[in-house]
């Protein structure tokens, strides 16, 4: 049995450690994204970031855009690991794998991860600049679900 494919973690994240759990003999393709924390945004520099989230919905979400994966992408494997606490520049604060038959499919897949993830997962970014400091995070709240409806499942 693979360890678990959807997690919160306050530790660095091991990018191979999520391909592994999604290989499988049927793939012909495996997709990774890895998202650092940069040092410049919008003109401002960044000093380092602060992740916090409300794991237990955080992780629920993360099943849920899995889901929404299987149901887009039949025949894909999905692992998401987000990291929370302090993380400095260019530290991992996020890797998504996708394995599917075919690349186009673990492309699209995985392009949809992380724009699901930003619009539903329950985590929030504080940015500390070298002159102030930012929340940022709106999730679930107005969310845009592809069927109209929640499918989070209590």
């Amino acid at each position: 049995m693979k360890e678990e494919l959807f997690e919160i973690v306050d530790k660095p994240i091991k990018p191979e450690i999520l391909v592994k759990k999604v290989e499988s003999r049927e793939a012909g393709a495996i997709t990774t994204f890895i998202g650092t924390v940069r040092e410049w945004t919008k003109g401002e520099k960044t000093v380092y970031l602060e992740y916090q989230a409300y794991k237990p919905m955080a992780v629920k979400m993360l099943k849920t855009i899995g889901d929404e994966i299987q149901a887009k992408w039949p025949k894909t494997l999905v692992a998401i690991t987000h990291r929370i606490g302090q993380l400095d520049i260019s530290d991992i604060a996020v890797v998504i794998a996708v394995s599917s038959s075919h690349r186009k499919a673990a492309y699209e897949a995985n392009e949809y991860a992380i724009e699901r993830i930003k619009q539903i997962v329950p985590i929030w970014k504080k940015e500390h600049w070298e002159n102030g400091e930012s929340w940022l995070g709106d999730q679930l709240e107005n969310v845009p679900y592809p069927d109209g409806k929640p499918s989070i499942k209590e």
